[in-house]
């Protein structure tokens, strides 16, 4: 138990000597006071029982420079969120979706990928590769995202043709992690796992820094520096059946790196005891 150790009635100390004659009728006394005293370690939670800690991530959020939005669903499907349906620029969480619709091309869909396929969708999803993703926006058409936007239910989404300038609001960005397998086919759906599993290290900052132990982890974060600097990520978490899925934008903050750390403040409560 933390905070006592019971009292083995032949205990004698490192020294040898007993305890002293007058102390020792009362120590079974004494433990059972400290065992009273010391609060019970918190039972874990299960997935289905827990909940967001949205009181704490507003409040956090109300004292951070620039605007904060999130929106988490947790493992029951209930939704919560902080000015959830205003939209921003989207700057690389787009990617998320160009590779959605990629792998959705008729000549992709049913067959195995290839090393050129590969070659594009792998970079611009783990290192975020803009070259890529305009490559890839080039081959599957404004149509083919719009649909990728239907099907994730992003009701806030409007496309443009710089793909990083295409607004979405950070429920879109839930909606589209929480249905992340009803927009990539079943035949790719590991291999784009994979991908937002294995993002580089020098971009595993924010959310990816307060990932509860025991939950898988698939993201993408997408940041834009000037007047309307944004620094936003987009994530389900896995565990077991069980799955969380959450966007954070932050917009007109001071500074990247501080837009780094807002994300993590408001993912690290709004995550609070999911990995107990």
């Amino acid at each position: 138990m933390d905070g006592c150790t019971r009292q083995n009635p032949a205990y004698r100390p490192a020294n040898g000597r007993a305890p002293h004659r007058g102390l020792f009728p009362y120590l079974p006394l004494i433990g059972l006071a400290l065992a009273i005293s010391v609060p019970a370690a918190a039972e874990a939670v299960s997935p289905d029982e827990w909940r967001p800690d949205v009181k704490r991530a507003r409040q956090y959020a109300k004292h951070r420079s620039g605007d904060v939005r999130f929106a988490i669903v947790d493992p029951s499907g209930r939704w919560y969120d902080l000015h959830g349906g205003r939209a921003s620029p989207m700057a690389s969480t787009i990617k998320v979706m160009l590779l959605a619709a990629y792998l959705r091309q008729g000549s992709v869909r049913d067959g195995a990928l290839q090393r050129d396929d590969r070659k594009l969708l792998g970079p611009m999803i783990r290192r975020s590769d803009n070259a890529s993703a305009t490559r890839v926006q080039d081959i599957v058409g404004e149509a083919a995202i719009r649909r990728v936007a239907r099907d994730g239910r992003m009701r806030h989404f409007r496309y443009s043709n710089t793909w990083g300038l295409s607004r979405a609001s950070a429920r879109d960005g839930a909606s589209l992690m929480s249905r992340f397998e009803e927009v990539v086919p079943r035949r790719h759906e590991g291999y784009a796992k994979h991908l937002l599993a294995s993002i580089v290290a020098s971009q595993r900052w924010g959310l990816a820094r307060a990932r509860p132990r025991g939950w898988k982890l698939f993201f993408k974060g997408g940041w834009g520096v000037g007047a309307g600097e944004v620094n936003h990520q987009i994530a389900f978490l896995q565990h077991h059946d069980s799955r969380v899925a959450l966007a954070i934008h932050t917009e007109f903050g001071p500074s990247h790196a501080y837009g780094k750390k807002t994300l993590k403040g408001v993912a690290s409560r709004l995550l609070r005891g999911l990995g107990r």
